[in-house]
């Protein structure tokens, strides 16, 4: 049966679940809503229909998933559970420290409504989450260690892009290649958060605005960059376009630990990405055929990576998945 997904939001998020979406033959993109001018988007997909976010609630019955592509300083707080309340919804909310709040606001809507709703999917939270704790089952006795980047944050982005006087934005997360390597040594090195990345920070202000407050806010703003070295760079728009227009990203996930024997072992996870919003789009993606699989066994409520069986990430059948990938 062919899953019919919605999308909310068509900005680099929303792009990368239509591109994903053509990827899954036992998909199909019906509607994607915005804020925006619907008459004024072009989208990929000529079959969807392009509608206004007020027209969501008329095509209830006409979606199975709605994937959320919105930010998660302001949009995915409030958007995930109202439209939990309507659909079985996926979103990539990232704001680690607020997940758990997160993750009850919409765990009441989803059962109060039937309805499944996954959040913070993607690949930190989401693929790094899943690999912190196999790791962390396989070697209890450890250390776990994560680095992100050398690559372009959507979410801390768009968090800058929300500064009053800021007209564009470009976060980069680098790791500190000094403490990178110490993990990779086995020698278990007790790490601050300022000690592990830094943030750099490339800002197109609006003209006339008052840069040194834009710095300031920016360095000060809470579990986003307060607790780096963040170092802020004004650059103009067109430097902006030509130098900072890709969205690569990537990362490491490392256990270091012993067995009981004292033999020492690192398990690490890496990924590689040219496009951060076509591969967490990728994720969503997956993460709503397993909503819609839960859904039609009759679960409800929230749900994260953890709750869910591989398995219902696939499209190919229990005993396909035995015959060949087990």
């Amino acid at each position: 049966m062919t899953i019919r997904i919605g999308i909310l939001g068509y900005g680099n998020l929303g792009r990368g679940v239509e591109a994903a979406v053509r990827q899954n033959p036992d998909m199909e993109l019906k509607a994607v809503f915005t804020r925006r001018d619907p008459q004024a988007l072009r989208i990929a997909d000529a079959g969807a229909k392009v509608l206004h976010v007020d027209a969501a609630e008329s095509m209830k019955d006409e979606i199975d998933v709605l994937v959320l592509c919105g930010g998660s300083a302001t949009d995915l707080p409030e958007q995930t559970p109202k439209y939990a309340a309507l659909f079985n919804v996926v979103d990539s909310f990232d704001t680690h420290a607020r997940i758990p709040e997160h993750f009850a606001s919409v765990d009441a809507a989803a059962k109060k409504a039937g309805k499944v709703g996954v959040i913070s999917c993607g690949w930190d939270p989401g693929m790094f989450s899943l690999n912190r704790l196999y790791a962390s089952c396989i070697l209890p006795e450890g250390q776990d260690y994560t680095f992100w980047g050398r690559g372009v944050s959507q979410g801390h982005s768009d968090a800058v892009r929300r500064i009053a006087g800021v007209r564009d934005a470009r976060q980069y997360t680098v790791p500190v290649p000094a403490a990178l390597e110490a993990v990779r040594a086995g020698r278990n090195p007790a790490l601050t958060t300022r000690e592990k990345h830094t943030r750099e920070v490339y800002v197109v202000a609006e003209e006339g605005a008052d840069r040194a407050r834009i710095e300031r806010e920016i360095k000060e703003m809470p579990n986003y960059f307060s607790d780096y070295d963040t170092t802020v760079h004004f650059i103009d728009a067109d430097t902006l376009a030509r130098e900072h227009a890709g969205l690569p990203h990537g990362g490491f996930v490392i256990r270091s630990g012993e067995t009981g024997a004292g033999n020492r072992h690192i398990i690490e996870y890496r990924l590689q990405l040219d496009s951060n919003p076509e591969f967490t789009g990728a994720v969503l993606t997956a993460y709503a055929r397993a909503a819609y699989r839960m859904a039609q066994e009759g679960m409800s409520g929230a749900k994260t990576v953890f709750d869910i069986a591989p398995a219902y990430l696939s499209a190919r059948t229990g005993e396909e998945l035995r015959a060949h990938m087990l």
